[in-house]
């Protein structure tokens, strides 16, 4: 079940008829507030997460959705416009006055309404919110559009036992909010509390502009499951809300890409470009013993690896022979333009590039990485590679980068294989 709704102050609409707000063809606009001045992490709302810029997960949704006559980013940042741009949004660019620490998103929103006349109904969405997808914006919205609501919020169900907060020498006592101790119910013995989890806020511009409120009126709330209901505040939250995203996040319409063969660099993804002599004069490069277990976890779910290397340097073809025998990789080299030495390679294995991942380090392999179904790059690569990739890795090269992603690709591989069980069910 991918969602539960409850409805205040309202039932559904008896025999679907729609209501006199779904009859009139009404502008509907999604607006993300992504100001520059973040005090928590700077320029928090462009920064890369698990791949994507934070904001071009909630723009994808709401894009995705087809429920928005526009989205819209409001901002104050050159940056932020610019992000926002390439993943499609129209951008608002805020007043000095309403961009403020202590401006608050009402007083945004209002700027926005009044220069934006268009403009009937406003799904304010955060940014901070990476686990939306498209059916939440339309199940919500349909609220407003078919049963008549004037304002919908989103919700997250938790179970936690409230106690009132107790000032230091004031001799109080706490007591529970929300909890009988003589009679303390078990978890699935008890529903919970509705919390706001601060994904989206749906309002009729009547209610912003007159009432000076995003709540209220005809008010309902939409709720969301736990696993969707990732909010990004401070810099701690980023490694939880990586892993949450890459399991539940939204990767947009097609099927995730599930590759069957993998190209790696050699240079700079499996070493880390230190050459290191002995006391015998002898040149010795290291790899991580993690990217090997990687190519093995690859290999074990039947995708070929073949390793690339463009050196004449004997020291690293010795260590690609060296690491194809152990793990039985065809070893290949390649030229100055890799992707003109691939195309044979997809021939003869009746491939193209969406059946491949391909991972590089520097700018001769921008092509490829632009070109193959999945790519990454290690986090010290130069930007016009990060640029052309799909996946930037946490660490530098040669420190368990292409396990990292190999976890990555086998990721997408069993997120194929549930979408492909769930449009089975459907």
């Amino acid at each position: 079940m991918s969602s539960r709704k409850r409805f205040v102050d309202g039932d559904q609409v008896a025999g679907g008829k729609l209501s006199k707000a779904a009859s009139e063809k009404r502008h509907v606009a999604a607006l993300v507030l992504a100001r520059g001045g973040s005090k928590g992490i700077p320029l928090k709302n462009i920064k890369m997460l698990a791949g994507v810029p934070l904001i071009g997960w909630v723009l994808r949704a709401a894009l995705d959705s087809d429920m928005f006559d526009s989205v819209w980013v409001s901002t104050d940042h050159d940056k932020i416009e610019q992000v926002a741009r390439a993943w499609g949004a129209e951008v608002h660019r805020r007043s000095p006055e309403v961009s403020r620490d202590s401006s608050s998103s009402l007083e945004t929103i209002q700027e926005f309404l009044r220069l934006n006349p268009q403009v009937d109904i406003l799904c304010h969405i955060q940014a901070t919110s990476p686990c939306l997808h498209p059916f939440h914006i339309k199940e919500a919205l349909e609220l407003i559009t078919v049963q008549g609501f004037d304002s919908v919020f989103s919700v997250v169900r938790r179970h936690h036992f409230r106690w009132q907060e107790v000032k230091k020498g004031s001799g109080d006592l706490t007591r529970a909010l929300n909890l009988d101790t003589a009679n303390r119910p078990r978890r699935q013995d008890w529903d919970g509390e509705l919390c706001e989890n601060g994904s989206f806020y749906f309002s009729t511009k009547e209610l912003i502009n007159e009432k000076g409120v995003m709540q209220g009126a005809k008010v309902s709330y939409y709720e969301m499951l736990p696993e969707y209901s990732v909010d990004i505040d401070v810099d701690i939250d980023w490694p939880v809300a990586e892993q949450r995203v890459l399991r539940y996040g939204y990767f947009g319409r097609g099927t995730p890409e599930v590759v069957r063969l993998m190209f790696c660099n050699v240079s700079g993804c499996l070493t880390d470009g230190k050459i290191y002599l002995s006391a015998a004069a002898e040149e010795m490069i290291s790899i991580s013993g993690r990217d090997v277990a990687g190519i093995r976890l690859l290999q074990k779910e039947d995708v070929e690896v073949v390793l690339l290397t463009t050196a004449e340097d004997p020291v690293e073809r010795t260590l690609a022979d060296r690491l194809a025998k152990r793990t039985g990789c065809q070893v290949m080299r390649v030229g100055a333009e890799p992707v003109d030495d691939l195309a044979s390679v997809l021939e003869s294995r009746k491939l193209v590039w969406k059946d491949v991942a391909y991972m590089g380090s520097d700018v001769p392999d921008v092509d490829c990485l632009i070109l193959a179904g999945l790519s990454a790059v290690p986090a010290n690569a130069p930007v016009v590679a990060i640029n052309a990739c799909k996946y930037t890795c946490h660490g530098v090269g040669g420190n368990g980068v292409v396990r990292e992603f190999a976890e990555h690709i086998l990721l997408q591989k069993a997120k194929a294989k549930s979408q492909m069980r769930q449009d089975r069910i459907n």
